[in-house]
């Protein structure tokens, strides 16, 4: 007696489950409007697929995310394979002329993302994490209303609580506009949750309000919620962008600083004005790019460790030509600031078409090495490029070195005292000359080394230098001649000036702002943020 009760049950759930499977059953009525002109017809054939969720709508789904389905003039639907071609229905191989004669079914633009949206919801079920994880990450790039369904039942199913929390998100994006408005106000609360800036178009439409005045969300609890992650996400923005323009201003401090280093350093000490200096960066970074040549050459495995191999030939090559242009040329003119201009503007003629001559006018290709590539994400809008945080530790470390090798060496002892009173310094025997020589050779390295920097964040070509030297002469007239601690705040303070300036007045304006700015200081305190000390630098 207690069998059959339990075997009526057992047959009626049977019955309903044969009725359902075969009402989604796919049959060549449903997909046959996908070969027509009808976009609407093709959307409400997809939308069948989408419900049906058997293998072969599945498949079928695949094949149009490929460009994969074809159609004969009868209306037959095919899934092609190369030279061959099957059924999407019945999976039967078709005969090859009937293949031939089919022509490719066409989607528009929103119909192709309907169908990739439809893939990624089907995968939705997959065993495999990592199919689960891209099929999540690409539904949230375009949330479909009509995927809902999908994303319910992978919702109640999932068992990874990263994924889960991801669907929780991908499902509250597309309830937004859910007649209930309790589930939309589960959703507006989810989505700002996220702080993510992606979502503001999703809550804009909440709290905004139609052409006749009513809101557009009739929930009040809905609107306010909407409001709240508005208002969090424009915090983010706020300190996302604050964040970003000081790193962009430390950034170019860093660049400034390695260019204005060298040159504090042979201006304090000579007081030549070297018009030629930013051609030392123009050396070093194509000192760079050779070694990056020979490295892919001829040692391919290290070429991730190229830029330092290029970090010592950078400075030794732009030494050398600092060292040969102080002993021919810059040494006959000391006292002479005007010929010195002239003839170091001169030399930087020369130097910038030797290299057009040896190298070609065109910009030559530096890459980054493969951990200088990409960047740390910060915040949800803010991303670290990882060659820019290299720079400016780079440009920390050459400060360090020169601040060593001017403060703890022989060489730096006589530099400085050269620096504040030459006559003296000649008169306990110091070889002056031979310290100009010294100190302008390490200038043009240090400025070498920038130009081994900039090579891994721009393009390197003749023109290099041209576009730093009168910044680098405004960081260290800022600064103070000949102080190198001067030069690290006139460097870093120009960039984060001139970058906080750019976004109301653009770069031009901001280079003028900022020179503006730097000639009222200087009438101000000629001498710098910090003077020299010593008899020579009080006259």
């Amino acid at each position: 007696m207690t069998f059959r009760p339990f075997l009526r049950t057992f047959l009626v759930f049977a019955w309903l489950g044969c009725a359902s499977s075969a009402a989604l059953a796919l049959d060549a009525a449903d997909v046959t409007p996908l070969g027509g002109d009808d976009f609407d017809a093709k959307s409400a054939a997809i939308d069948k697929l989408i419900a049906t969720r058997d293998a072969a709508s599945l498949a079928l789904l695949k094949a149009l995310a490929n460009d994969n389905v074809t159609a004969t003039d009868a209306g037959e639907v095919l899934l092609q394979d190369g030279d061959t071609a099957r059924d999407a229905i019945t999976g039967k191989p078709v005969a090859a002329d009937v293949a031939q004669a089919a022509q490719p079914v066409t989607l528009n633009n929103l119909l192709r993302s309907k169908v990739a949206g439809a893939v990624s919801g089907l995968q939705l079920d997959s065993p495999d994490l990592e199919t689960r994880r891209a099929a999540i990450a690409e539904l949230l790039k375009n949330p479909d209303p009509s995927m809902k369904p999908m994303i319910d039942a992978a919702r109640a199913k999932e068992t990874d609580p990263t994924l889960k929390r991801r669907l929780d998100t991908l499902w509250a994006m597309t309830a937004l506009h859910n007649p209930d408005a309790a589930l939309r106000l589960e959703a507006a609360k989810l989505v700002a949750a996220r702080h993510d800036l992606d979502m503001y178009e999703l809550l804009r439409p909440l709290v905004a309000k139609t052409a006749s005045g009513a809101w557009a969300e009739p929930d009040a609890r809905v609107r306010a919620a909407a409001q709240a992650g508005i208002e969090a996400l424009d915090s983010i923005q706020r300190r996302s962008e604050i964040l970003g323009t000081l790193f962009a201003g430390l950034s170019l401090g860093s660049v400034l600083l390695l260019a204005a280093l060298g040159l504090a350093i042979t201006y304090g000490l000579i007081g030549v004005i070297n018009m030629a200096h930013g051609e030392f960066l123009m050396i070093g970074a194509y000192a760079t790019y050779v070694v990056q040549t020979l490295v892919q050459h001829y040692a391919p495995g290290a070429f991730n460790w190229y830029p330092l191999f290029a970090i010592p030939v950078s400075f030794v090559a732009a030494a050398l030509v600092g060292a040969v242009i102080e002993r021919l040329v810059i040494r006959h003119l000391y006292g002479r600031p005007l010929e010195t201009l002239l003839t170091t503007f001169g030399i930087s003629l020369i130097l910038i078409q030797a290299t057009r001559t040896i190298f070609g006018a065109q910009n030559v290709a530096v890459e980054n090495p493969a951990w200088m590539s990409g960047g740390v994400t910060v915040m949800p809008s803010l991303i670290l490029p990882y060659n820019r945080i290299a720079i400016l530790a780079f440009s920390l470390i050459v400060v360090g070195i020169a601040w060593t090798v001017l403060t703890k060496t022989r060489l730096g002892l006589f530099v400085r005292a050269v620096t504040q009173n030459r006559r003296m310094a000649a008169c306990v025997g110091v070889r002056t000359a031979r310290v100009d020589a010294w100190a302008f050779a390490f200038g043009a390295g240090i400025a070498g080394l920038g130009g081994c920097a900039l090579s891994q964040i721009g393009n390197v070509g003749p023109d290099l230098g041209q576009s730093y030297i009168i910044d680098s002469f405004m960081a260290v007239v800022l600064g103070g001649v000949g102080q190198i601690a001067g030069t690290v705040i006139g460097g870093f303070g120009l960039g984060l000036v001139s970058k906080a300036i750019e976004p109301f007045w653009g770069a031009v304006l901001a280079k003028i702002v900022v020179l503006v700015l730097i000639v009222l200081f200087i009438q101000k305190r000629p001498q710098g943020l910090f003077a020299l000390k010593g008899r020579s630098a009080e006259v």
